[in-house]
C-alpha cells in the first residue's frame, strides 16, 4: 500500500477501519511473464481490491496496463497479449475514497537515466511529505498523490553510478515501511525495508525467478519458495542470477503482527511461520486467557476461522460454521462510501440460525477497530436466536494508529482508545468481551516478551506492535502533525 496525503494519515480524520495493504509481484526470465503475474495477482487479490496493474519488458521496450477494479476486471486476454516479454512486475492496490484514481494505480512507469523504470510499492514512507516538499522546491513536478512517486524522483535525480546505485541511495533516503519491486530492461530489483515491516519472499520458477508479498502467490503459479528477503536487503535479479545487496543494517526487526492476525492469507508463510498455524495458536492462547461457559464457538469469516478453531480445541467446545460469508462480496470496509460499508455487513455475512438458536455462543474475531461491525454481528446473532454472545478477540486492543501503510481510524475513533473493556462490552452489545494479551500473542508467534517492541527497540525485538502500545519502530518526524493538518485540506486519499 502506498501512502498518500489528505486522508492519508490516520490522525487526519479518515475514520476508516483496517484497510488492506497492497500486494506486489515480480518475475524475471519467465515465459509468458504477464500471464504468470496475472495469476499471482489473483492470489494476492485480498491485499488490494481497487486497482491492479502489470508492466513487462521485452528487449529495451516496456509495456504496461493498469486499471481500477479487481484483477479479472482490469485484464482481458487481449491486454495480457500486448504485455510482451519474459519479465514483469504486478501490483494490486487498496485506496480510500477520493484516491481511487487511475493516476495512482501501480506499477508506475517512468523514464529515468535514459530508460524505462516500473515500480510497485507496498507500505508507507513516513518522511514522504518532507521529501516531496524538498523535491518540489528543487523543481520536481509530481503527477500523483502517491508517496511511491517520491522514490521515482529520487532515483531520477541521482547523478553518477548505475541505476541500482540510484535505487540504493534512494532507499537510504526514505524511511518507513516498504516492499518495493523495480523493473528495468536490465533486471528486476526487489527490496524490503530495514525493519522488515512488510513481507517479501523470493521464489524459483523453472529457470526464472519470482518475488512476492506472500508465498501463496508462489503456490498458485507453481513456483518454489527459496527464502524470505531479509530486512534492509535488496536483490538484483538478471541473467546472471540473484545478487543480494545489503543497503541498510537491520538494527531491529519489526514485522507487522497484523500480517499474521488479519492481512495475509492463511496458506502463506511469513518469515518461517505459517499464518494459519499462528492464528490457531492465538485462538488456543485466547481460550486459556479468557475461558467462558458456552455451547458453540464460531468465527467471523475469513481471517478469524483459524483462531476460532484453536479456541474451540483448547476450550473443548464444539466449533461450528455459525456465520456464512457471501464470497462475492469484498471485505466490508473496502467500499467507496460509509453508507455501503454499513450495509455491507448484512450483505457479507449471514448467521446460520439452526447453529446459534438457543445457544450460548463464543464469537471469535481478529480485532475491533471502531466497533461498528462487531456491534452489528452481535445483533445479527441475537436476531438469529443466540441466547448469549461472548466476544473473544485474537489480538490485543487497538489503541493507536498505524503510520506504516495500514489505514486505521483517527485515534479518537478507535474504540479501545476511548473505552474500557467493560464499556466496550456494552457498546457492542455482547454478554462478555475479552482480548488476547500482548504477551499471549507473542507466545503464539513463538517469540518471547522481548519481542513486544518495548521501549526504543533492541536486538531481541521481532515485531511491530505500535498499534497496541504506541511505541513506533521508526522516527515519525516532528512536523508530522503539522503536515497532517496541512495536507488534509487537499483530501488526496490514502492507498
Amino acid at each position: 500500500m502506498n501512502g498518500e496525503w489528505g486522508d492519508a494519515w490516520p490522525d487526519a480524520g479518515s475514520g476508516r477501519h483496517w484497510h488492506e495493504e497492497c500486494g506486489v509481484f515480480g518475475a524475471w526470465g519467465c515465459d509468458h511473464a504477464a500471464q504468470l503475474t496475472y495469476y499471482a495477482l489473483y492470489a494476492l487479490q485480498h491485499r488490494g481490491q481497487e486497482s491492479a496493474g502489470i508492466a513487462t519488458v521485452d528487449g529495451g521496450e516496456m509495456f504496461h496496463h493498469r486499471g481500477l477494479g479487481l484483477v479479472a476486471e482490469v485484464f482481458g486476454p487481449e491486454d495480457l497479449e500486448r504485455l510482451a516479454g519474459k519479465a514483469a512486475v504486478g501490483h494490486v492496490r487498496y485506496s480510500t475514497t477520493g484516491a481511487n484514481k487511475l493516476v495512482n494505480a501501480q506499477p508506475m512507469v517512468f523514464d529515468v537515466h535514459g530508460g524505462p523504470l516500473a515500480l510497485g510499492h507496498n507500505g508507507n514512507l513516513v518522511n514522504a511529505g518532507v521529501l516531496r516538499r524538498e523535491l518540489e522546491d528543487q523543481g520536481s513536478i509530481f503527477q500523483s498523490t502517491s508517496d511511491t512517486e517520491v522514490v521515482a524522483h529520487l532515483i531520477a535525480r541521482h547523478r553518477g553510478g548505475s541505476l541500482v546505485d540510484a535505487i540504493v541511495d534512494s532507499l537510504r533516503t526514505v524511511q518507513g515501511a516498504y516492499a518495493f519491486v523495480f523493473l528495468t530492461p536490465d533486471g528486476l530489483v526487489a527490496a524490503r525495508d530495514p525493519q522488515g515491516l512488510r513481507p517479501m519472499a523470493l521464489g524459483r520458477f523453472g529457470s526464472g525467478w519470482v518475488v512476492a508479498s506472500e508465498t501463496c502467490a508462489f503456490d498458485t503459479i507453481g513456483a518454489e519458495f527459496v527464502r524470505d528477503i531479509e530486512p534492509g536487503e535488496l536483490l538484483v535479479i538478471n541473467g546472471g542470477g540473484v545478487q543480494p545487496v545489503r543497503f541498510a543494517e537491520a538494527s531491529r526487526k519489526a514485522l507487522c503482527t497484523f500480517e499474521y492476525i488479519y492481512f495475509a492469507r492463511p496458506d502463506s508463510d511469513i518469515d518461517g511461520r505459517n499464518v494459519h498455524l499462528v492464528r490457531k495458536a492465538m485462538g488456543k492462547r485466547l481460550a486459556e486467557e479468557a475461558p467462558t461457559e458456552a455451547d458453540v464457538v464460531i468465527g467471523v469469516p475469513d481471517s478469524s476461522i483459524s483462531a476460532a478453531v484453536g479456541y474451540a480445541e483448547a476450550a473443548g467446545i464444539p466449533y461450528e460454521m455459525g456465520l456464512i460469508k457471501n464470497k462475492y462480496i469484498g471485505r466490508t470496509f473496502i467500499q467507496p462510501s460509509q453508507a455501503l460499508r454499513e450495509r455491507g455487513v448484512r450483505l457479507k455475512l449471514n448467521p446460520v440460525r439452526k447453529v446459534v438458536e438457543g445457544k450460548r455462543v463464543v464469537m471469535v474475531d481478529d480485532s475491533i477497530v471502531r466497533g461498528t461491525t462487531s456491534r452489528r454481528i452481535v445483533q445479527m446473532l441475537r436476531d438469529a436466536g443466540a441466547r448469549e454472545v461472548h466476544v473473544r478477540i485474537s489480538s490485543p486492543p487497538v489503541r493507536f494508529p498505524c503510520y506504516y501503510g495500514i489505514d486505521t481510524s483517527a485515534r479518537e475513533e478507535l474504540l479501545a482508545a476511548r473505552l474500557s473493556v467493560e464499556e466496550m462490552t456494552r457498546a457492542i452489545g455482547a454478554d462478555s468481551l475479552a482480548f488476547l494479551s500482548e504477551d499471549g500473542m507473542l507466545q503464539a508467534l513463538g517469540a518471547g516478551p522481548e519481542a513486544a517492541g518495548r521501549g526504543q527497540g533492541g536486538p531481541g525485538d521481532t515485531f511491530c506492535n505500535a498499534c497496541f502500545h504506541g511505541r513506533y519502530p521508526t522516527r515519525l518526524y516532528d512536523d508530522l502533525g503539522k503536515h497532517v493538518m496541512e495536507m488534509a485540506a487537499h483530501r488526496g486519499g490514502y492507498s
